[in-house]
Protein backbone atom coordinates (compact mmCIF):
# COMPACT_ATOMS: atom_id res chain seq x y z
CA UNK A 1 0.00 0.00 0.00
CA UNK A 2 1.07 3.88 -0.62
CA UNK A 3 -0.51 7.34 -0.81
CA UNK A 4 0.88 9.59 -2.74
CA UNK A 5 0.34 13.00 -1.30
CA UNK A 6 -1.96 15.86 -2.82
CA UNK A 7 -0.84 18.47 -0.58
CA UNK A 8 -3.06 20.32 2.00
CA UNK A 9 -6.40 20.98 1.40
CA UNK A 10 -7.68 23.44 3.71
CA UNK A 11 -6.79 25.57 6.93
CA UNK A 12 -9.25 27.94 8.46
CA UNK A 13 -7.89 31.45 7.86
CA UNK A 14 -9.01 33.37 11.20
CA UNK A 15 -11.60 35.08 10.38
CA UNK A 16 -14.67 33.73 11.70
CA UNK A 17 -15.42 33.94 14.74
CA UNK A 18 -15.90 30.16 15.68
CA UNK A 19 -13.04 29.10 14.00
CA UNK A 20 -9.92 30.94 14.74
CA UNK A 21 -7.58 28.25 13.94
CA UNK A 22 -7.60 23.98 13.52
CA UNK A 23 -9.34 21.93 11.27
CA UNK A 24 -9.55 18.27 12.91
CA UNK A 25 -11.04 15.07 11.82
CA UNK A 26 -11.89 15.32 8.35
CA UNK A 27 -14.86 13.26 7.99
CA UNK A 28 -16.54 13.36 4.47
CA UNK A 29 -19.45 12.58 2.62
CA UNK A 30 -19.32 11.79 -0.94
CA UNK A 31 -21.92 13.97 -2.75
CA UNK A 32 -21.89 12.39 -6.05
CA UNK A 33 -19.04 12.37 -9.31
CA UNK A 34 -15.91 13.73 -7.84
CA UNK A 35 -17.45 16.32 -5.12
CA UNK A 36 -17.48 15.67 -1.36
CA UNK A 37 -18.22 17.34 1.53
CA UNK A 38 -15.54 17.32 4.30
CA UNK A 39 -16.63 17.94 8.09
CA UNK A 40 -14.48 19.59 10.49
CA UNK A 41 -13.80 20.71 13.83
CA UNK A 42 -12.04 24.54 14.77
CA UNK A 43 -11.86 26.21 17.28
CA UNK A 44 -12.73 29.87 18.82
CA UNK A 45 -10.29 32.19 21.10
CA UNK A 46 -11.86 30.41 24.18
CA UNK A 47 -11.00 26.84 22.51
CA UNK A 48 -14.06 25.66 22.22
CA UNK A 49 -14.76 23.39 19.45
CA UNK A 50 -17.49 23.77 16.99
CA UNK A 51 -17.97 21.60 13.61
CA UNK A 52 -18.02 23.73 9.96
CA UNK A 53 -17.39 21.91 6.49
CA UNK A 54 -16.20 22.21 2.80
CA UNK A 55 -16.57 21.37 -0.32
CA UNK A 56 -14.59 20.35 -3.18
CA UNK A 57 -14.13 18.49 -6.16
CA UNK A 58 -11.30 15.63 -5.67
CA UNK A 59 -9.95 16.45 -8.55
CA UNK A 60 -8.41 19.64 -7.76
CA UNK A 61 -8.46 19.89 -3.81
CA UNK A 62 -6.65 23.02 -3.90
CA UNK A 63 -9.49 24.77 -4.56
CA UNK A 64 -12.33 25.26 -2.26
CA UNK A 65 -15.44 25.49 -3.90
CA UNK A 66 -17.94 26.20 -0.58
CA UNK A 67 -17.05 26.87 3.35
CA UNK A 68 -19.97 27.22 5.58
CA UNK A 69 -20.09 30.11 7.45
CA UNK A 70 -21.64 29.20 10.54
CA UNK A 71 -20.96 26.31 12.08
CA UNK A 72 -23.46 23.32 11.25
CA UNK A 73 -23.15 21.98 14.91
CA UNK A 74 -22.62 24.11 18.16
CA UNK A 75 -21.85 22.93 21.13
CA UNK A 76 -24.05 21.28 23.66
CA UNK A 77 -25.91 23.14 27.20
CA UNK A 78 -24.18 24.04 29.90
CA UNK A 79 -23.58 21.04 32.15
CA UNK A 80 -23.94 18.34 29.29
CA UNK A 81 -21.26 16.20 27.77
CA UNK A 82 -20.46 18.35 24.81
CA UNK A 83 -20.46 21.85 26.77
CA UNK A 84 -16.85 22.70 25.27
CA UNK A 85 -16.78 20.96 22.17
CA UNK A 86 -18.14 19.03 19.75
CA UNK A 87 -16.23 17.32 16.40
CA UNK A 88 -17.11 14.76 13.39
CA UNK A 89 -16.58 11.53 13.83
CA UNK A 90 -18.78 9.61 10.90
CA UNK A 91 -21.46 10.30 8.61
CA UNK A 92 -23.80 7.82 7.30
CA UNK A 93 -27.21 8.24 4.87
CA UNK A 94 -30.35 6.68 6.31
CA UNK A 95 -33.95 7.49 5.91
CA UNK A 96 -33.43 10.02 3.95
CA UNK A 97 -31.43 11.81 6.45
CA UNK A 98 -27.81 12.32 7.43
CA UNK A 99 -26.38 11.42 10.77
CA UNK A 100 -23.61 12.69 12.69
CA UNK A 101 -22.05 10.76 15.10
CA UNK A 102 -19.74 12.87 17.12
CA UNK A 103 -16.80 13.62 20.02
CA UNK A 104 -18.04 15.58 22.88
CA UNK A 105 -15.97 16.98 25.33
CA UNK A 106 -15.87 18.54 28.22
CA UNK A 107 -12.77 19.97 30.27
CA UNK A 108 -12.27 18.53 34.11
CA UNK A 109 -10.59 19.84 36.97
CA UNK A 110 -8.50 16.53 37.77
CA UNK A 111 -7.81 15.07 34.56
CA UNK A 112 -8.02 17.02 31.28
CA UNK A 113 -11.05 16.03 29.71
CA UNK A 114 -13.97 13.26 29.14
CA UNK A 115 -14.97 12.56 25.84
CA UNK A 116 -17.64 10.52 24.92
CA UNK A 117 -20.12 9.92 21.67
CA UNK A 118 -23.05 11.74 20.68
CA UNK A 119 -25.23 11.57 17.31
CA UNK A 120 -26.93 14.26 15.68
CA UNK A 121 -29.41 14.32 12.42
CA UNK A 122 -30.34 16.73 9.15
CA UNK A 123 -32.10 16.89 6.41
CA UNK A 124 -29.49 18.61 4.54
CA UNK A 125 -26.46 17.48 6.12
CA UNK A 126 -25.84 21.44 6.13
CA UNK A 127 -27.11 22.09 9.55
CA UNK A 128 -27.67 18.97 12.58
CA UNK A 129 -29.59 18.82 15.55
CA UNK A 130 -28.91 16.67 18.33
CA UNK A 131 -31.20 13.60 19.27
CA UNK A 132 -30.39 13.70 22.47
CA UNK A 133 -28.66 15.75 25.23
CA UNK A 134 -26.35 12.76 26.60
CA UNK A 135 -24.47 10.23 24.98
CA UNK A 136 -24.95 7.32 22.78
CA UNK A 137 -21.88 5.57 24.00
CA UNK A 138 -22.36 6.31 27.73
CA UNK A 139 -20.09 5.49 30.88
CA UNK A 140 -19.65 1.34 31.75
CA UNK A 141 -17.79 -0.31 34.77
CA UNK A 142 -15.04 -1.44 32.16
CA UNK A 143 -15.28 2.23 30.18
CA UNK A 144 -15.34 4.37 32.58
CA UNK A 145 -13.61 7.47 31.27
CA UNK A 146 -13.97 7.81 27.52
CA UNK A 147 -15.82 6.33 24.75
CA UNK A 148 -16.10 8.02 21.41
CA UNK A 149 -14.28 8.63 17.86
CA UNK A 150 -16.21 6.37 16.24
CA UNK A 151 -16.98 4.60 12.93
CA UNK A 152 -19.58 2.91 11.95
CA UNK A 153 -20.67 0.69 8.74
CA UNK A 154 -23.77 -1.09 7.46
CA UNK A 155 -24.21 -4.74 9.18
CA UNK A 156 -27.08 -6.87 8.67
CA UNK A 157 -29.91 -5.58 9.80
CA UNK A 158 -28.08 -3.20 12.13
CA UNK A 159 -25.09 -1.23 12.15
CA UNK A 160 -21.25 -1.91 14.00
CA UNK A 161 -19.07 0.55 15.38
CA UNK A 162 -15.36 0.44 16.27
CA UNK A 163 -14.43 3.43 18.39
CA UNK A 164 -11.88 4.16 20.99
CA UNK A 165 -12.03 3.67 24.85
CA UNK A 166 -10.09 4.35 27.77
CA UNK A 167 -10.09 2.30 31.13
CA UNK A 168 -7.01 4.28 32.91
CA UNK A 169 -5.06 7.33 32.94
CA UNK A 170 -1.39 7.55 32.79
CA UNK A 171 1.61 10.32 33.25
CA UNK A 172 3.27 11.00 30.41
CA UNK A 173 5.63 14.40 30.87
CA UNK A 174 3.42 15.13 34.05
CA UNK A 175 0.49 15.41 31.81
CA UNK A 176 -1.83 12.90 32.47
CA UNK A 177 -3.08 11.24 29.07
CA UNK A 178 -5.99 8.04 28.97
CA UNK A 179 -4.66 4.59 28.05
CA UNK A 180 -6.62 4.09 25.02
CA UNK A 181 -7.80 0.77 23.39
CA UNK A 182 -9.98 0.11 20.15
CA UNK A 183 -13.05 -1.77 20.80
CA UNK A 184 -16.20 -2.60 18.42
CA UNK A 185 -20.35 -2.86 19.32
CA UNK A 186 -23.03 -3.55 17.46
CA UNK A 187 -27.07 -1.71 17.13
CA UNK A 188 -29.80 -2.34 15.26
CA UNK A 189 -31.12 1.03 15.22
CA UNK A 190 -27.79 2.93 15.15
CA UNK A 191 -28.55 4.63 18.56
CA UNK A 192 -28.74 2.09 21.40
CA UNK A 193 -25.30 0.36 21.36
CA UNK A 194 -24.06 -2.91 22.98
CA UNK A 195 -20.79 -3.18 25.80
CA UNK A 196 -18.07 -3.03 23.24
CA UNK A 197 -16.01 -6.11 22.70
CA UNK A 198 -11.98 -5.42 22.93
CA UNK A 199 -10.26 -5.48 19.16
CA UNK A 200 -6.88 -4.30 20.28
CA UNK A 201 -4.72 -2.73 22.76
CA UNK A 202 -1.53 -1.00 23.01
CA UNK A 203 1.71 -2.58 23.09
CA UNK A 204 3.33 -1.00 26.14
CA UNK A 205 6.77 0.24 25.61
CA UNK A 206 6.12 4.08 24.45
CA UNK A 207 3.36 3.30 23.14
CA UNK A 208 0.18 4.03 24.98
CA UNK A 209 -2.90 4.73 22.59
CA UNK A 210 -4.94 5.44 19.71
CA UNK A 211 -6.79 8.41 17.80
CA UNK A 212 -9.72 7.92 16.05
CA UNK A 213 -10.02 4.07 14.22
CA UNK A 214 -11.36 4.79 10.72
CA UNK A 215 -13.36 0.82 9.40
CA UNK A 216 -13.97 0.25 5.65
CA UNK A 217 -15.08 -3.14 4.23
CA UNK A 218 -13.61 -4.95 1.22
CA UNK A 219 -15.14 -7.94 -0.11
CA UNK A 220 -12.36 -10.39 1.37
CA UNK A 221 -11.52 -8.02 4.57
CA UNK A 222 -11.83 -4.96 7.19
CA UNK A 223 -9.06 -2.35 7.03
CA UNK A 224 -8.71 0.16 9.72
CA UNK A 225 -6.24 3.09 9.99
CA UNK A 226 -5.83 4.84 13.16
CA UNK A 227 -3.39 7.33 14.50
CA UNK A 228 -0.82 5.69 16.89
CA UNK A 229 -0.12 7.44 20.26
CA UNK A 230 3.82 7.28 21.84
CA UNK A 231 5.96 8.90 24.75
CA UNK A 232 8.42 11.26 22.98
CA UNK A 233 6.98 10.88 19.62
CA UNK A 234 4.07 12.54 18.03
CA UNK A 235 1.18 10.66 16.39
CA UNK A 236 1.37 8.38 13.28
CA UNK A 237 -0.81 6.72 11.26
CA UNK A 238 -0.90 3.01 12.04
CA UNK A 239 -2.93 0.45 9.91
CA UNK A 240 -4.69 -3.34 10.92
CA UNK A 241 -6.68 -5.99 8.86
CA UNK A 242 -9.61 -8.62 9.91
CA UNK A 243 -11.79 -11.09 8.76
CA UNK A 244 -14.55 -10.69 10.94
CA UNK A 245 -13.56 -6.92 11.97
CA UNK A 246 -13.39 -8.23 15.95
CA UNK A 247 -9.82 -10.01 15.22
CA UNK A 248 -7.52 -7.62 13.95
CA UNK A 249 -3.95 -8.14 12.95
CA UNK A 250 -1.73 -4.90 13.30
CA UNK A 251 -0.07 -4.14 9.98
CA UNK A 252 1.63 -0.71 11.24
CA UNK A 253 4.44 -0.75 8.25
CA UNK A 254 1.75 -1.25 5.90
CA UNK A 255 0.31 2.08 6.36
CA UNK A 256 2.07 3.69 3.42
CA UNK A 257 2.20 6.72 4.47
CA UNK A 258 4.53 8.91 6.63
CA UNK A 259 5.59 12.39 7.64
CA UNK A 260 7.13 14.76 5.20
CA UNK A 261 10.49 16.14 5.29
CA UNK A 262 9.16 19.76 5.54
CA UNK A 263 5.91 22.00 5.67
CA UNK A 264 2.19 21.14 7.09
CA UNK A 265 2.65 17.93 7.96
CA UNK A 266 6.22 17.11 8.70
CA UNK A 267 5.93 16.90 12.20
CA UNK A 268 2.76 14.40 12.64
CA UNK A 269 0.04 12.88 10.74
CA UNK A 270 -3.19 11.66 12.35
CA UNK A 271 -7.07 11.44 12.54
CA UNK A 272 -7.37 9.57 9.06
CA UNK A 273 -10.39 9.17 7.05
CA UNK A 274 -9.96 7.28 4.21
CA UNK A 275 -12.87 6.95 1.37
CA UNK A 276 -13.87 5.50 -2.12
CA UNK A 277 -14.51 8.56 -4.83
CA UNK A 278 -15.53 7.61 -8.16
CA UNK A 279 -13.23 4.87 -8.76
CA UNK A 280 -10.18 6.26 -6.36
CA UNK A 281 -9.71 5.54 -2.78
CA UNK A 282 -8.38 8.78 -0.85
CA UNK A 283 -6.65 9.59 2.99
CA UNK A 284 -7.90 12.77 4.09
CA UNK A 285 -5.95 13.62 7.30
CA UNK A 286 -4.43 15.67 9.84
CA UNK A 287 -1.12 16.99 10.20
CA UNK A 288 1.14 19.02 12.54
CA UNK A 289 -0.39 20.12 15.92
CA UNK A 290 -3.44 17.15 16.13
CA UNK A 291 -4.99 19.55 12.99
CA UNK A 292 -3.55 22.78 13.81
CA UNK A 293 -2.37 22.99 10.59
CA UNK A 294 -4.84 21.91 8.25
CA UNK A 295 -6.07 19.10 6.75
CA UNK A 296 -4.72 17.37 3.74
CA UNK A 297 -5.63 14.95 1.45
CA UNK A 298 -3.58 11.96 0.09
CA UNK A 299 -4.41 9.03 -3.05
CA UNK A 300 -3.74 5.63 -2.82
CA UNK A 301 -1.29 4.92 -6.02
CA UNK A 302 -3.01 1.80 -7.94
Amino acid sequence: MNWHKLGRVFAPDGTKWWAREYATLPTVLPLGGNMVRVYYASLDNDKVGRIGFVELDIRTPDKILFESAEPCLNVGTDGTFDDCGVNPSCIIERDGNFWMYYVGWQRCERVPYMIFAGLARSADGRVFERIQQTPILERTPAEPFLRSATSILPDGNGFRMWYVSAASWILVDGVQYPEYAIRTATSLDGVNWSEGQLCFSHEGGQEYGFGRPWVIRDDDRFRMWYSIRSRGAPYRIGYAESGDGLKWTRKDSEAGIETSDSGWDSEMICYSCVVDVNGGRYMFYNGNRHGQSGFGLAALAK
